[in-house]
């Protein structure tokens, strides 16, 4: 059972809530705070990571992934107590990856290599654009200029490192993204990024879209083009694409979001962390607290951040399984998906969705196509449907 557990690899994910700003495109569970009590978080990591690991101890650790927020926001020697502690309590992978995110805002040399020496081997910077005037509309406190010294700082650091850019922005053209784009293949990244701008209800750009007040964005028509010149360009320059939004060189995808897309279990810490574990044979849904300050007196008050833990029924982990495996280019193991549905796919599904050029079948696997991967939703409600 260990072993088959493993097969997919497990991850740690550690969520540190805290941002400089919040940015207006944002739905991401970060929070603005004038003071942090350093101590008592690493407390509360280092808590959580002997309590889960205390419910999952034989499990071999291949990723850890420190996300907000901004971690780069944290001490360096918070974070290396974390790793440390996190490298105590399961057995790892010889090559365990270790990523942070990290802005250009909190880049600076003496930081990076502090989180280098913390055990830190893979960055990812989030850029989100090398356009001034581009960074002001979507909120960010940096420079491209910053952004670009950033990424070229991590890149002197770290043995891997990524960044990530939004396009589809507002009042941006083909012509715009190419240009971008192109210029951001320069800096010699072995993975990017690459996400459309969408518009997320309870943000601060959802509540100007709503009131009228967010001009500029574009068309699906042009975001449809500006994702096939996205294909294009990235697969031209070496990176193709092996998720939806994901491009990366021979062997640097992001192990840890491989972890999620494949199926495979993960722990995850901190407010309003999300995790996925198998007790007993069982799989469960773990969720934690979102606000910060809840989620640390729910630990004192209770020993877990834990808010809410659910089994998961077999049909909901067949679903779940083909809307994550099919962002990937390599697809779903059909194989996998009928254990756990009890059945395949509906044939005249398949073929009609084949016909259409949304999706390859072959006996064993399905993937969706670079069409199919565009309008995934559509893809996975034909292929869900009762």
């Amino acid at each position: 059972m260990t072993e088959a557990l493993n097969a997919d690899g497990f991850g740690l994910y550690v969520h540190w809530p805290f941002c400089q700003a919040k940015c207006p495109y944002c739905d991401f569970n970060s929070h603005v705070a004038a003071t942090i009590d350093q101590t008592r978080w690493l407390d509360a990591y280092l808590s959580e990571i002997k309590r889960v690991s205390s419910e999952v101890p034989d499990r071999v650790l291949t990723s850890i992934f420190f996300g907000g927020g901004t971690p780069s926001l944290m001490p360096p020697d918070t974070v290396g107590r974390v790793i440390e502690a996190a490298r105590a309590a399961w057995p790892r992978a010889n090559d365990l990856e270790i990523t942070l995110e990290a802005n250009p805002t909190s880049a600076e040399a003496g930081r990076f290599r502090g989180f280098r020496d913390a055990g830190v081997n893979r960055v990812s910077v989030g850029l989100q654009s090398l356009r001034d005037e581009d960074l002001k509309r979507l909120g960010r406190l940096h420079s491209a200029a910053e952004g670009r010294s950033a990424f070229l700082l991590a890149r002197e650091v770290f043995p891997r490192v990524s960044f990530d850019l939004i396009y589809a922005r507002q009042f941006q053209t083909l012509a715009d993204w190419r240009a971008e784009l192109t210029e951001a293949l320069t800096l010699a990244a072995d993975h990017l990024s690459l996400y459309q701008l969408t518009i997320e209800p309870g943000t601060a750009f959802g509540d100007r879209f709503a009131r009228g007040r967010l001009s500029g964005l574009i068309d699906d028509d042009l975001g449809a083009e500006m994702y096939d010149l996205t294909q294009e360009l990235c697969m031209a320059n070496g990176l193709p694409a092996y998720e939806v939004s994901n491009h990366a060189s021979d062997m640097a995808q992001s192990r840890h979001n491989l972890i999620y897309w494949r199926g495979g279990d993960y722990a995850g810490i901190g407010p309003g962390a999300h995790g996925r574990l198998t007790l007993g044979g069982i799989r469960h849904a773990t969720e934690t607290e979102l606000s910060p300050i809840g989620w640390l007196d729910r630990l004192t008050r209770d020993g877990t951040g834990e808010s809410q833990r659910s089994v998961l029924s077999l049909r909901e982990q067949a679903e779940e399984y083909a809307m994550m495996a099919l962002r990937l280019t390599e697809g779903l193991d059909r194989q996998r998906f009928s254990r756990m549905n009890g059945s395949d796919f509906k044939a005249d599904t398949l073929l009609h969705l084949e016909e259409l050029g949304m999706i390859a079948v072959t006996p064993t696997r399905i993937r969706a196509t670079v069409e199919g991967r565009r309008l995934l939703n559509a893809v996975l409600r034909d292929l869900l449907a009762d």
